[in-house]
């Protein structure tokens, strides 16, 4: 980070305003990415990003690209914090009596970060991700003359239907109600759901990303002594975030796949990551792992981004210092 010695506060802080910024910003990517994501082959909805964008709005309004945005808005500060504070604690605790840290050690302080990270991940993309996939469904309900009826019957929700009409996609349930029917038929597990697929995404990620971000950024230092201007960190940020994105989106894929509990018209199901692996390769085949790689970068790049600016500017030490507990 910008700078060695910031304390735990200060991270936190830093790291919650600078989700909280990025996802206001990028969601409706997000959402995209992920119906993107859950489209089987044959059974497109969506052509690309803009066709996806251009039919949400149309169909579910401008407030339609940020069904979920609550649930990941609430979780992403607590999410982003433990990730940015996990990767500086394991990256002190590495460095000990030591100049620096090796390219290894540096992935290893990732890895922590990732598996530190997954408590707050997994329930937050379980209920996101029902959130985000209802448009989907119910605008492939709506075109009941591209399937038989026996297929259209075999669509599974959660406990009640998101097509109840025209206005299906608005008749979501929240994720207060997903969160509670998950607690009460499956207990805590049940928002754990695809807990390993994330790890697998979450862990490598971390791996590459912030060994990746703190190579770049320290290319653009002046010296030693000296930290990189703020849109250099921003420009690091971005690039680290984005390809990090894009090397992991197979493990994302599968994921979505996983925590999808409802399907569409004859959508199979997976039973665990090897299961949904072999069937995505066997019907769809390996370009399925790249959906969404696109949106995803574009997801993650200013989300990093963001993040490595608060931290250069210091906005969690200027409320800190504004407080009258500091």
């Amino acid at each position: 980070m910008a700078k060695q010695q910031i304390s735990l506060p200060a991270k936190l802080i830093n790291g919650g305003i600078a989700g909280i910024v990025g996802v206001t910003c990028v969601f409706p990517i997000d959402l995209v990415k992920t119906r993107l994501q859950n489209q089987r082959q044959g059974q497109q909805t969506y052509k690309n990003m803009m066709d996806c964008l251009v039919k949400t709005v149309r169909s579910e309004g401008y407030f339609g690209m940020y069904r979920g945005a609550a649930v990941n808005l609430t979780l992403v500060t607590p999410e982003k914090a433990i990730k940015l504070a996990a990767n500086d604690f394991f990256r002190q605790y590495l460095s000990k009596n030591e100049k620096g840290l090796t390219v290894f050690k540096e992935m290893l302080a990732g890895c922590g970060a990732g598996m530190c990270q997954v408590v707050i991940t997994t329930p937050m993309e379980m209920l996101k991700i029902q959130l985000q996939d209802a448009g989907r469904l119910a605008a492939q309900q709506r075109k009941p003359a591209s399937m038989s009826p026996t297929k259209l019957a075999s669509t599974r929700v959660l406990s009640r239907s998101y097509n109840a009409g025209p206005s299906a996609a608005a008749s979501a349930l929240s994720a207060t109600q997903i969160a509670r029917e998950l607690l009460r038929t499956q207990g805590i597990q049940g928002l754990y759901k695809g807990l390993w697929a994330t790890l697998m995404r979450d862990v490598p990620f971390s791996m590459v990303y912030f060994p990746l971000f703190a190579h770049l950024n320290r290319l653009g230092q002046p010296s030693q002594d000296q930290s990189a201007p703020f849109y250099w960190a921003f420009f690091s940020g971005c690039l680290a975030g984005s390809t990090a994105a894009v090397a992991v989106n197979p493990c994302d894929v599968v994921k979505t796949r996983l925590q999808s509990l409802n399907k569409g018209a004859s959508e199979e199901s997976y039973n665990g990551v090897v299961d949904c692996v072999s069937k995505i390769m066997r019907k769809e085949g390996p370009s399925a792992f790249l959906k969404g790689a696109g949106c995803r970068a574009l997801v993650i790049a200013p989300l990093f981004g963001i993040a490595q600016v608060m931290y250069f500017i210091g906005i969690g030490e200027f409320i800190l210092d504004l407080s009258p507990f500091n």
